[in-house]
């Protein structure tokens, strides 16, 4: 087996190559890659619900939720570092481009809504340096939505691996931040919880600047 980057094995995942996720837990779990490239549902809809204005979706993979916000009138951009997910956005008719939010993005500082949904509050392994960067590209009395898990769950950060027939990534970093630690994580930001909804079965979170 090769290692090869995270891109490189996550964007092979995309296309139909099984792969699961190993170092979240106990047992590797399968990347739900049918949920990302199907058409957008009730709940998905719930979310972009709660976006206001311009929207920035963070790790939009192939865009199912950058184009449902599109399709309810927002200004929407979605941004991932995978160049294939950034494609498969646009195939969908909606807007994308390859970026790490760490990194320039267009529109820092005006974004009225940034969205972190489908467990992306967990990139790059630290959810209040995500938050405390997420923290510049809103605008003035902008908000976060962000997905996290339900009650009973709190902070977990570790190494995790993708992991495909014959291929394995790099290590990299990630977390899940579930409802016992929002508030302190939040916080630790510069942000407030606004509210929390439960939609379904998920749990989705409003945060906005706390001064």
């Amino acid at each position: 087996m090769t290692d090869q980057s995270f891109t490189e094995v996550f964007g092979n995942a995309l296309h139909g190559s099984p792969t699961v996720v190993v170092g979240l837990g106990d047992e590797p779990v399968a990347l739900p890659v049918e949920l990302w490239t199907r058409a957008a549902d009730a709940v998905d809809n719930a979310v972009v619900a709660l976006c206001t204005g311009s929207t920035l979706d963070i790790g939009c993979g192939p865009g199912r939720m950058t184009h449902a916000l599109q399709e309810a009138g927002h200004v929407a951009l979605g941004i991932d570092v995978v160049d294939a997910a950034v494609t498969l956005t646009r195939q969908r008719g909606a807007s994308a481009l390859c970026r790490d939010v760490f990194r320039r993005v267009p529109g820092e500082g005006r974004w009225e809504t940034v969205l972190l949904a489908d467990g992306n509050i967990g990139i790059g392994g630290d959810p209040v340096t995500l938050l405390q960067r997420v923290l510049t590209l809103l605008a003035p009395s902008g908000r976060v939505v962000v997905e996290v898990t339900g009650p009973g769950t709190g902070l977990v950060q570790s190494w995790a691996v993708l992991d495909a027939e014959g291929q394995r990534s790099r290590p990299f970093r990630w977390a899940t931040l579930g409802l016992d630690d929002l508030e302190a994580v939040a916080a630790r930001a510069g942000l407030a919880v606004l509210d929390v909804h439960r939609l379904a079965d998920r749990w989705v979170a409003v945060l906005w600047d706390a001064d």
